[in-house]
């Protein structure tokens, strides 16, 4: 991500207007608008792995399965970030045109130069969002899936599946191997 040394300031307002005729989609937060940079194959592919599996599962079930072209309000004045996939059963969002605002899953897939801020001040924002149930980090550099579950307590709760497990999220009655998500994928060896 790169910040945009245009302004110190922009509103959301502007932003939202702005952002609308950008070639290359732009990220908000406090203020300041940040370009979104490409990633790698992987973490593509991987992205792909998983809408796919939760399109195939929530067909005609009354969701949208939404990868990066998406962009999410965490409220009306912001953030607005651009999740890898995010899943929407909420009414309210059935009929969004440019942003969902009610999702209740997120998905993360890991970067070198992303994981820091989505482990921390993104996952924070995020919390904000009082349909979501769960969070997802997605590792690309070997099979590592985190989940973060909202529990009936209003607890987020860590659980982390690796090498041949299956993933189960809650906030959709799903299950799903983590070798289908990582289906095709080649780690490099050091």
């Amino acid at each position: 991500m790169i910040a945009n040394p245009d302004r110190n300031y922009i509103s959301p307002e502007e932003y939202l207007e702005w952002e609308e005729n950008q070639p290359l989609k732009h990220e908000y937060m406090n203020g300041k608008v940040i370009a979104m940079t490409g990633g790698t194959i992987a973490h593509n592919e991987i992205a792909v792995n998983l809408t796919t599996a939760l399109k195939n599962h929530l067909r005609g079930k009354g969701c949208k399965v939404l990868m990066a072209d998406s962009k999410l309000g965490v409220s009306e004045s912001g953030p607005f970030y651009y999740p890898d996939v995010m899943v929407t059963c909420n009414e309210q969002d059935k009929l969004a045109k440019t942003m969902i605002n009610f999702p209740c899953l997120i998905a993360e897939v890991l970067s070198p130069g992303t994981e820091a801020f989505d482990r921390g001040q993104k996952f924070q924002n995020y919390r904000q969002i009082s349909t979501l149930r769960e969070y997802l980090l997605v590792s690309a550099n070997h099979k590592m899936v985190e989940c973060f579950r909202l529990n009936e307590k209003g607890l987020w709760e860590l659980l982390t599946y690796g090498e041949g497990e299956e993933i189960e999220l809650a906030s959709v009655e799903f299950r799903v191997p983590i070798d289908l998500i990582y289906e095709d994928i080649i780690f490099s060896v050091n």
